[in-house]
């Protein structure tokens, strides 16, 4: 079970203490804030990459696919209205390495988006989820 508070420092400015981890959140300065962190809705994005990451290099972990490079990134548009929240997020796998096994990779990045990711599936009841995947071979 997870634990959150958040202590306000004035502004937008909140001190997020998140299971024994600070960090602070912020509003930009054109709506009060002091752009002193991140916004709390593009932490969405965050938990969504990082949840499908650890799935996906502890699948492949099992898998014995074990020599690579990883980098998840996302992209969410938000809705017009208020309250504005994601109408779709594509996420994209961007993996390096050398003779990378394409299906072993697919199946986890599916595994996950499908069946073992919490934050994709609480997204996906909101948004249109997609991902991509890309495989950079590296040479000796």
């Amino acid at each position: 079970m997870g634990k959150s508070c958040a202590t306000w420092q004035g502004g937008l400015t909140f001190e997020i203490d998140q299971d024994g981890h600070q960090f602070i959140i912020d509003g930009p300065e054109e709506f009060g804030g002091r752009d002193l962190g991140p916004r709390p809705k593009n932490l969405v994005l965050a938990a969504l990459i990082g949840c499908t990451g650890m799935d996906v290099v502890s699948i492949l972990d099992k898998m014995k696919v074990r020599d690579f490079g990883l980098k998840v990134t996302a992209e969410g548009e938000l809705t017009d209205e208020h309250p504005r929240t994601f109408s779709s997020v594509k996420v994209l796998y961007r993996f390096t390495g050398m003779d990378l096994p394409d299906s072993k990779i697919e199946k986890a990045v599916k595994l996950s988006q499908e069946q073992y990711c919490g934050v994709s599936a609480i997204l996906s009841l909101s948004a249109e989820l997609s991902y991509e995947i890309i495989i950079d071979e590296m040479n000796n």
